[in-house]
């Protein structure tokens, strides 16, 4: 279905575009030494605990930094493209659409009826 060499380079590609939008974001509201703590090579993991700790785990880059890596994690053990709750393939259009996805159109669409309420709080 979906070759993992193609998929690791999508992978890194937009791990390189994500890591240029967290230097923006984290450029702006912290000091020259915060921002010495990141830097392009920082492992993704780091990265993610950093932005916890700087109170910056509510903004969309680090949600799909979280994304990105579990998309690695999924790739690496096998499971790349599987939904992550109903375990059947997900669609490859919407892989097309975003490596990262983590649920088939189906389970995406019931996630959201279920969780409507707690994602209008968050916004």
């Amino acid at each position: 279905m979906h070759n993992t060499q193609d998929t690791l380079h999508e992978l890194e590609q937009l791990e390189r575009i994500l890591r240029c939008e967290l230097m923006q974001l984290i450029k702006k509201p912290l000091q020259a030494t915060d921002v010495a703590h990141i830097s392009m090579k920082t492992p993704l993991g780091n990265v993610i605990d950093y932005l916890s700790q700087i109170k910056l785990s509510n903004t969309d880059t680090f949600s799909k930094l979280m994304r990105l890596e579990a998309a690695y994690c999924q790739l690496e053990l096998g499971l790349y493209g599987i939904c992550s709750d109903c375990e059947m393939d997900i669609e490859p259009s919407r892989l097309i659409a975003d490596p990262t996805e983590q649920r088939c159109a189906q389970c995406e669409q019931k996630f959201l009826s279920e969780h409507r309420h707690e994602l209008r709080l968050n916004h």
